[in-house]
């Protein structure tokens, strides 16, 4: 069963995502980019405030693919106390060298979750390295927002192989990427683990903007009933 992943940059957003019984949290701050970060003692709060009411994932920022900011970044992001960490894979600079080095700290059962993007046309054999190396999940996303949804940049074929690789190779699986309510049921089909979103739960689909609860919920109903048909 698919499930809903929601992004928010504040407790009072995570906890009323959790009123609409979401099933992951997700910490991130719109403003600061793609996969901006929040303050990993903002995070802390957060966690404590959810207190294992629901699964938190948390971004590590749009940092470039450097083993050592990133392993340091993803380490202090670590010690908040979320259960998933993710990290976005930018282009260029060392993905192998970075996917090797963050092996470290799955090894300490951490789980990370890498994140792609689909307007960077990502080579898919990185995911092979990923399950090598340890990491729990893989995600598709959207690094220019501007660019359109998901569904517009990638092909179904293209969104089919992504879902069967990761489940293949028994990764979780998310997609994301300025999804929309329309979006929803076409990727139902590809039965990732999870979608995620931002923008569609905000007033005027603006991500950076507060959310709006009705929204969240409509998301949340849509996912369900779409799911059980």
């Amino acid at each position: 069963m698919t499930g809903m992943l929601a992004s928010v940059n504040s407790l009072a957003e995570a906890l009323l995502v959790l009123s609409a019984e979401v099933d992951i949290i997700d910490l991130k701050q719109p403003a600061l980019g793609a996969l901006g970060a929040l303050d990993v003692t903002d995070v802390q709060l957060i966690v404590a405030g959810i207190a294992g009411r629901c699964p938190v994932s948390a971004t590590i920022g749009d940092l470039p693919m450097q083993p050592d900011s990133v392993f340091n970044a993803v380490k202090a992001m670590a010690e908040t106390g979320v259960d998933y960490i993710k990290i976005g894979f930018f282009p260029g600079d060392d993905w192998t060298g970075t996917v090797n080095k963050l092996s470290e700290l799955t090894g300490q059962n951490h789980a990370l979750i890498a994140v792609l993007f689909a307007d960077t046309q990502p080579d898919l054999a990185i995911i092979g390295l990923l399950k090598e190396a340890g990491f729990t999940g893989v995600m598709l996303d959207t690094m220019d927002k501007k660019k359109g949804s998901l569904t517009t940049l990638m092909t179904k074929a293209e969104l089919g192989q992504f879902v069967t690789k990761a489940k293949t190779l028994q990764l979780l699986c998310g997609l994301a990427g300025s999804l929309r309510l329309s979006d929803i049921p076409e990727l139902m089909l590809y039965n990732a683990d999870y979608l995620g979103f931002r923008g569609a739960l905000c007033q005027g689909h603006d991500r950076v903007g507060e959310l709006n609860k009705p929204a969240v919920f409509q998301v949340k109903q849509c996912i369900k009933t779409t799911g059980i048909e």
